[in-house]
């Protein structure tokens, strides 16, 4: 057996000491699994004096994690210290520049850094992996690099945030308020003390940005992704959406639109209905579905845990586990210089039927009011449910399932209603997906 792959960990949290956990536990599998061991020789926190359940003696140990890129005793640094920028980022850039390869689970870095890095590992010719950023333990990106290769992908799509199905899917189980629910999900650990990340979409669209690139051979585009979050679904709208036939998931959607004229990407996340006998209307509690559609392979849906230590320690350890074996192709499956740069696609010419959700004074007219407005957008009504809340004295629900048309003429519709005094809150829209 060869010599050892030498590797480093910065950031030892829930993902960190699952990672040593791993390593140590299966180190006979890993070894053969690699051809080679798979050795830790330092590691860094913030906090030496704590204690996180494993065994550090044995490591060397750096105050700060940009020791690690400089030591000679490592051939892979593996970053869990998180965030976009700051030290996550100064220390994948010195460790590229240095020589060490990259493997990291820190998808707001890669979301928004990760042409930069994966152009700097390419000139360096290092690895950088990043399996465990996207899905936490599927292996997302590995089967649209690999096993997806052949494949002109149509469509991907899927629920990419644990913490939004756990809630969407607990408010679908008790009934209870949206307030509520995320108030159980931070006591149970699914949700941060400050969950505006996760609740508003823009981890998921961190996400998404990546799978689109992957995908559809796309230049990184985060800023090109259209975000709305779950804080404005209420238990009246999961209710009506069963009902109606479907559930609420919070998705992630990215579709390369194919024109002569040029080719446009769209992304989007945002909460949708999904009819309950589609495969992402099953996927409850913390857990993460990706779909993607080719156009040989058909439907090809990667379903699991979207986090924990145990599952992201899996993806994380299996990144380590190609690079041993000589692994260090494109991170984006293709050289960047070759990913092309999409235009943004407009959502207003996709067609699609919507559920909108009006909260309105209980009075005369408001109806004649709303109806007016679809009707001067050109919106279709397919039907009207109209029902008491409750928890808002003198209001009522009123939703709207509209036939399949233009998104703009509903985007129309909302803009002239915009600062009626017939609304009391601002409407609520989500797509329907198709079967």
């Amino acid at each position: 057996m060869t010599e050892p792959l030498k590797i480093a960990l910065a950031g030892l949290g829930t993902v960190g000491t699952g990672v040593v956990r791993l390593i140590e536990t299966n180190a006979a599998l890993i070894a053969r699994r690699a051809r080679r061991p798979i050795q830790i020789t330092a590691v860094s926190a913030r906090d030496r004096s704590k204690d996180r359940g494993v065994d550090l003696s044995r490591y060397a140990w750096a105050d700060d994690p940009a020791e690690l890129a400089a030591r000679d005793d490592v051939d892979v640094v593996v970053e869990m210290v998180g965030g976009s920028d700051g030290p996550a980022l100064a220390l994948a850039r010195t460790a590229i520049a240095g020589g060490k390869s990259l493997v990291t689970a820190n998808k707001a870095m890669i979301a928004h850094h990760g042409l930069e890095l994966a152009d700097a590992a390419e000139k360096t010719g290092v690895a950088l992996k990043f399996e465990a950023a996207v899905a936490g333990g599927i292996p997302v990106i590995n089967g649209m690099i690999d096993g997806a290769a052949a494949n002109a992908i149509d469509r991907v799509y899927g629920i990419l945030n644990g913490t939004c199905n756990y809630i969407l899917s607990s408010m679908e189980d008790t009934g209870a308020d949206f307030a509520d629910v995320l108030a159980e999900a931070q006591r149970l650990g699914y949700a941060e003390a400050d969950p505006t990340f996760d609740v508003e979409g823009i981890d998921a669209a961190h996400k998404l940005s990546i799978l689109g690139a992957i995908a559809f051979g796309a230049k990184l585009d985060f800023a090109g992704v259209e975000t709305v979050g779950i804080s404005q679904v209420k238990a009246a709208d999961i209710e009506q959406a069963h009902a109606l036939g479907y559930v609420v998931r919070l998705l992630g959607m990215s579709e390369l639109e194919r024109d002569p004229a040029g080719d446009r990407l769209f992304q989007r996340v945002r909460p949708y209905l999904v009819p309950v006998d589609h495969p992402l209307a099953n996927v409850d509690g913390p857990t993460n579905a990706v779909v993607a559609e080719g156009n040989f392979m058909g439907r090809l849906l990667f379903q699991g845990a979207g986090a924990g230590d145990g599952p992201t320690a899996s993806a994380v350890v299996a990144d380590i586990i190609d690079i041993a074996r000589g692994e260090k192709g494109p991170a984006f499956s293709m050289p960047v210089a070759e990913l092309q740069p999409f235009g943004k696609a407009s959502s207003g010419h996709r067609v699609s039927r919507s559920y909108i959700r009006f909260i309105v004074p209980d009075r005369p007219g408001v109806l004649a009011d709303i109806t007016a407005a679809m009707r001067d957008a050109g919106v279709s009504i397919e039907s009207v449910i109209q029902r008491g809340d409750p928890d808002q004295d003198g209001e009522v629900i009123l939703a709207i399932v509209t036939h399949e048309g233009p998104e703009a003429c509903v985007t129309e519709a909302m803009r002239i209603l915009d600062g009626s005094d017939s609304l009391t809150a601002a409407p609520l829209v989500m797509q329907i997906i198709g079967e």
